[in-house]
Parts: C-alpha cells; sequence; structure tokens
C-alpha cells in the first residue's frame, strides 16, 4: 500500500516516497550464502553487461566486470578522489573502484545489515560502507567527484504513487545527488523500467505483480519519462542505453545456477523461498524478453 496517497507533493511526502529499510532487508536480507550460490563471485546482484559478439561461453563475471567498467568509465570515476555508490550491495562496484580504477577512496550506503556485515568482514582499504539511505546520508569532505547508483533507483517509490508524487520523490534524489557533486560531475544509474509493450496475458501480470509484491515489496519500477523529467534542469543525459536482452540472459543465468544448487539452497533457505526465487528469476527472463520490463543505464552530468 503507498504511504502516500495525497496528490498535493510536500517535502514529507518525497521523504516517505521509497521502500522503508524493513521492505529491503526483507529481500537482501534473505541469505548471503543463499545468494552466493547462484549470484557470480562477486555477488553482483544487478544486470550485467555482455559483450557485443553473443559469445555464448562468455561467463557472469566477466559479463559483470564489464557492466561495473561501463558505469565507472560514464561516470569519469577512475582516478577520482572520492566516489560513492548509491544502494552498494555486498560491495562489488567499490572493490572495483579502488582495486582496479585507482580510486582513493570509495563509499556505499546500503539499508541491508546482512551486506552491511558481509562486506565488512572482507573490507578492502580505501573503502567505506555506511548502513543508512541515501536520505540520511551527510558526505564528509566536500562531497565527491563522481556517483554511481545500480539497482536501487526501483526502491525510491512506493506502489500506488501518482506520476507526481514519483517523479518529486525521484527530483530529491537527483537534487542530493547535484549537491555533491562539482560542475560538470556525473552521475551513472543503472535502473530497471517499464517496457513498452504492455500487451500481457493473465500468467505474465500475474508473474509481475509476484514479483514486486513477495520479492520487492514496496518497490516500483520506473518509466524513463518519469526519470528524465524528474532529472530535468538538475542533470543533462550523457547517455542512455536499453538493455532488456541483457538482464533476460543475465536473470536465465542466474537461474540456471539456482537450480543446479536447489539442494543446498533448499537447506539454507528453506522450500518456499526457493520456490519463490525460481519463479521470480524463470519469468523475469520472459518479462524482459518480451519487453515488459526494460534495463535503461544512463550516464547524467551536472548542469548548474
Amino acid at each position: 500500500m503507498s504511504r502516500v496517497s495525497d496528490p498535493a507533493v510536500g517535502p514529507a511526502a518525497v521523504a516517505n516516497a521509497g521502500a522503508t529499510a524493513e521492505a529491503i532487508r526483507h529481500h537482501y536480507d534473505v541469505s548471503d550464502d543463499f545468494y552466493a550460490l547462484w549470484l557470480d563471485r562477486s555477488l553482483t546482484y544487478t544486470c550485467a553487461l555482455w559483450g557485443e559478439d553473443g559469445d555464448p561461453a562468455e561467463t557472469l563475471e566477466r559479463a559483470q566486470e564489464r557492466k561495473l567498467d561501463y558505469l565507472i568509465a560514464g561516470a569519469r570515476a577512475t582516478g577520482a578522489r572520492r566516489v560513492l555508490d548509491i544502494g552498494c550491495g555486498w560491495g562489488s562496484m567499490l572493490r572495483r573502484l579502488t582495486e582496479a580504477h585507482g580510486v582513493s577512496h570509495a563509499v556505499g550506503v546500503t539499508l541491508s545489515e546482512s551486506q552491511a556485515d558481509w562486506f565488512r568482514a572482507r573490507q578492502p582499504a580505501g573503502t567505506e560502507l555506511l548502513l543508512e539511505s541515501w536520505q540520511e546520508h551527510r558526505p564528509a569532505d566536500g562531497g565527491y567527484d563522481a556517483l554511481v547508483s545500480i539497482g536501487a533507483f526501483e526502491h525510491f517509490a512506493a506502489p500506488g504513487l501518482s506520476r507526481a508524487a514519483r517523479v518529486a520523490a525521484y527530483r530529491e534524489f537527483f537534487t542530493r545527488c547535484a549537491q555533491w557533486l562539482p560542475l560538470g560531475g556525473r552521475l551513472a544509474l543503472q535502473t530497471c523500467v517499464k517496457g513498452n509493450n504492455v500487451v500481457m496475458d493473465r500468467r505474465t501480470v500475474a508473474d509481475l505483480l509476484f514479483i514486486m509484491d513477495i520479492i520487492f515489496p514496496e518497490s516500483e519500477i520506473p518509466a524513463v519519462s518519469e526519470i528524465a523529467e524528474a532529472s530535468e534542469k538538475v542533470f543533462d543525459i550523457v547517455s542512455l542505453r536499453n538493455d532488456p536482452d541483457h538482464y533476460a540472459r543475465t536473470a536465465g543465468e542466474w537461474h540456471r545456477r539456482l537450480t543446479a544448487q536447489r539442494e543446498k539452497a533448499v537447506a539454507i533457505s528453506g522450500e518456499e523461498t526457493v520456490a519463490h526465487y525460481e519463479r521470480y528469476l524463470e519469468s523475469s527472463v520472459g518479462h524482459f524478453r518480451n519487453r515488459h520490463l526494460g534495463l535503461s543505464r544512463i550516464v547524467f552530468e551536472k548542469v548548474r
């Protein structure tokens, strides 16, 4: 249920527009060991970037590295002094920034206690992980040279909000990001978006509702037009690519890995959780392949 019902959008409404910490932990705190069974070695839980040649032998690990490198390049973060990852997960971007791209200090924020504990037990030099939301974050040392956010934007607006309320919530995010960047600084964003194919059978609709209600509660998929409107006159859009086929392949690979480790997965998280994730991953392949969902990778540049 939406926590903002008034069509008049004010500061209080914007502040409470996204998923709660409890909703985030419902998904991401299932079990680190469970996710480790089917994600790549870096525990990167977002759409990969597969090679243009479509090599069927390419590994998920390489495709995830390519994705991280693509967004780092887009944000012009290589060699930067300070970079922020908003919604950092298990920290694969933080490690890539510091270990492969010469970033002096990479900061990540997450609301998942499990992810924070996992990362801090293995924390590499030059990184910092904070258990807080982007709304709560107050950067030290005068802000950041570059920002990245991968797979978090879907949690910034709850279901049931009007378009105006969603855009207002997203605009608050972009405004905050702009405050943290110098003029000309960049934000590289990756998010699922609503697809343009709205023709769906009952099973497709049911599967989408299942994903949003059971797997990702209190979250909403944005439209590309909402993102563009919310960022207008705060950021320029430098580049935008839509990669639904890349997410179809990523979800398919995750599903293959999970089913291959099904017995261990059930022992860790139980039959119901495994069955839910099998349905979510298998149906996601079709949602992206049929363009019911899209995957946007967008680079923004601060203009004022």
